[in-house]
């Protein structure tokens, strides 16, 4: 792609990305991805890929049809493709279809019965209450909170040079330090270490599915889940020594943050209020879910802007003719088009969730094809995003997909969230913060990736790295 894109003089009226889309026709910028599948898999061979990385299990034929089925240990399993489909299990009937035993065995060691995983009234319940916290007005305030911690990440970047960064590390931290001052008024450098680390801890040794997390229900325990709780342990020590901390600051009369709004809430019927352990499944499930996800889209996407150096600098001069200091970063976040499209696109091409699955609670009927009730359903962003039917060359980054005056993306197509009842309260959260961060650090660093180039996305619990590539950061004038 020629340079000339970043560098050509442009009239004030013209926005920068001008003649993107056509550059990068010409030159496409493909990521590496895990190959489809060329064969069926036995169902042991089927598992063992599940633990390694869902996204190989998947053949061709999940990219071109509207549903694939195929058996899964005596019962079947549906992939979704079809916005109708989509619609049928996320939206319209979505009472129907519940959480899967290793989906429960999985999270709950960690999430407890917090808003991902609470059902029915509870749900309800947890969803009113933390609504606010996500408000338009709310998020104006947040925003400060984000643009001062990437302000902050700069600084301390430059201080402590920049020829050998592994970006996956400093955008945890960081997400995680936004997710503390936003949601509890705390600052995270006493506690988010032990968080992370317990969290590391967890993923690398018992996040990923077993052959009897699929097998056994939900209620019959396995020595893995005895593991995934003794594991949960450390995170779960620490999250209790943030929560009495924050505890022993003085109540205010309005609510500071959403710790406040958590112990203050009452529910409408009962007058009832969150116990001590509710409390603590509501903080685990908005810190782990308010940072983790946010932390990968931003490193996919600094990865994309290393294979994309010509956008790369598009995205700069965009951000450089902001103010992104936290006085202004409520305005700056509608001045940003070129740095969300990249979030956007990031998203799209990686995931985090990367798929979504339910279990038929009863029988069913999707586009003609009959759900039996125990049956397996899935909507797999991965799947989804890289579409042939959904997306132009779907294998390519193309930022201008989500630009403006570009053609509106289908409801259905595009589910980095979730959709219907159930879609992440946090969307626009994690957007503008992905957004404003990934600004700032193209605002004051070119981003070049050290060594090897190819980094390949596993799929277990979320879409990470398969490893942690180098980068390093040079100083813009």
């Amino acid at each position: 792609m020629s340079a000339a894109i970043a560098t050509a003089p442009l009239e004030a009226a013209t926005p920068p990305w001008t003649g993107l889309a056509a550059a990068l026709a010409r030159e496409p910028v493909v990521p590496p991805a895990p190959k489809p599948a060329t064969e069926v898999l036995p169902l042991w061979r089927l598992v063992l890929q599940l633990r390694r990385n869902v996204i190989s299990t998947w053949g061709e034929p999940a990219y071109e049809l509207e549903i694939l089925s195929r058996p899964f240990l005596g019962n079947e399993s549906f992939l979704l493709n079809h916005p109708d489909a989509i619609r049928r299990v996320l939206v319209d009937n979505h009472a129907h279809y519940g959480r899967t035993p290793a989906t429960i065995r999985i999270l709950h060691p960690i999430f407890g019965d917090g808003l991902l995983l609470a059902e029915g009234a509870a749900w309800k319940l947890q969803r009113r209450t933390t609504a606010p916290a996500f408000a338009p007005r709310s998020l104006d305030v947040a925003t400060r909170h984000m643009a001062s911690v990437a302000e902050e990440t700069v600084a301390e970047l430059a201080a402590h040079g920049t020829s050998a960064v592994d970006l996956l590390g400093v955008m945890r931290r960081l997400t995680l330090e936004v997710a503390g001052r936003s949601f509890f008024s705390q600052a995270m450098h006493e506690h988010g270490a032990a968080i992370r680390a317990a969290m590391g801890r967890y993923s690398a040794r018992v996040a990923r599915p077993s052959f009897l997390d699929f097998l056994l229900p939900a209620s019959a325990p396995s020595p893995v889940d005895v593991a995934r709780h003794w594991l949960a342990r450390d995170f779960h020590r620490a999250l209790d020594r943030m929560i009495a901390e924050r505890r022993r600051s003085p109540p205010a009369d309005q609510p500071r943050d959403l710790f406040d709004v958590l112990v203050a809430a009452r529910d409408p019927e009962t007058g009832k209020g969150f116990d001590p352990e509710e409390l603590h499944d509501q903080i685990a499930t908005l810190i782990v879910a308010g940072h983790e996800t946010t932390a990968l889209a931003l490193f996919w996407a600094c990865y994309l802007m290393g294979l994309a150096p010509e956008v790369q600098e598009l995205v700069a001069e965009e951000a450089r003719s902001v103010d992104l200091s936290p006085e202004a970063a409520a305005s700056a976040k509608e001045r940003l088009p070129l740095a969300r499209a990249v979030i956007q696109e990031a998203l799209r091409l990686y995931p985090p969730a990367f798929s979504i699955v339910r279990l038929a609670l009863d029988r069913d009927e999707i586009l003609g094809h009959a759900i039996p009730k125990g049956s397996l359903v899935v909507v797999a962003p991965w799947i989804l995003h890289r579409h042939r039917k959904r997306w132009g060359h779907p294998e390519r980054f193309d930022p201008t997909r989500f630009l403006p005056g570009a053609p509106p993306v289908d409801r259905y197509a595009y589910l980095p969230f979730g959709v219907g009842p159930r879609v992440c309260i946090g969307a626009q959260f994690a957007l503008i913060e992905a957004t404003l961060v990934l600004a700032r650090l193209l605002a004051s660093f070119r981003l070049e990736l050290v060594g090897p180039r190819r980094v390949t996305p596993v799929a277990v619990v979320t879409t990470v790295p398969d490893r942690a590539p180098i980068f390093r950061l040079l100083p813009r004038s």
